[in-house]
């Protein structure tokens, strides 16, 4: 989840292998990562958690970032304009970056898991959209780097998917905090007090992390900076 600024590939996902493929070389496997996250989306997807339109989004915008790769902004005659943006000695980077994971995705996931437990059916549904979206990003990153996106192309990747995100988390928080109306209010509710408060807060701390990671990290620092590399004079390397 780092969008491609750092060795992780990540807009902000637990922290990566350090390791990377030559660009426009592919292994022909994928990561544990894009396994464990691949297991997230297989599980959502055939338990009916995800929306047809959420199943569309990532299919149609699959397509449309290898589109923009090979098209739009191919890899860059010289390599080092597609090397990650972040150094991955960048001890603040990855403690951002791992905090992000566990906020994103470990700890919706433990919500998720304790919400089948409990029959919480509407607070899975309202967390899982974020869930699949940040999983199917996650592992479109891992693919952006494994074909050797150029910068560009890569960036787009979490821009595209946290911008969709944000939407959906305005979605979970509304759920979570329409609880409390009196349409909620009848005393059926078998859900305990604390997982409601548990909802809330992981749903605003959530959209919180997310909305900056967006306007305050990726377009305003990053994004400009793939574009300065990609098009920048041939004198910079």
């Amino acid at each position: 989840m780092s969008g491609g600024v750092g060795p992780t590939y990540n807009d902000i996902a637990l922290p990566k292998d350090e390791h990377h493929h030559a660009v426009g070389k592919t292994t022909g496997f994928f990561s544990f990562r894009q396994l464990n996250v691949l297991a997230v989306i297989l599980v959502l997807s055939a338990s009916g958690l995800v929306t047809v339109i959420d199943f569309l989004f990532a299919l149609l915008t699959f397509i449309y970032f290898f589109f923009m790769s090979k098209v739009v902004f191919p890899p860059h005659e010289n390599p080092n304009r597609d090397a990650p943006l972040t150094s991955s000695t960048n001890k603040f980077f990855r403690f951002y970056v791992a905090c992000a994971g566990i906020v994103g995705l470990l700890l919706p996931i433990c919500y998720i898991f304790e919400g089948l437990l409990e029959d919480d059916k509407r607070g899975v549904s309202a967390a899982a959209p974020h869930v699949f979206l940040l999983a199917s990003q996650v592992f479109m990153e891992g693919l952006a780097a494994t074909f050797g996106f150029s910068a560009p192309a890569r960036i787009l990747v979490p821009i595209v998917y946290n911008a969709r995100r944000v939407l959906s988390l305005v979605e979970w928080i509304m759920d979570e905090f329409s609880r409390e109306s009196p349409a909620y209010g009848t005393g059926v509710e078998t859900v305990s007090a604390r997982r409601m408060f548990a909802g809330k807060v992981l749903a605003a701390v959530n959209l919180g992390v997310w909305s900056f990671n967006l306007f305050g990290v990726l377009i305003p620092v990053y994004l400009p900076r793939a574009f300065k590399r990609y098009y920048g004079s041939s004198k910079e390397n």
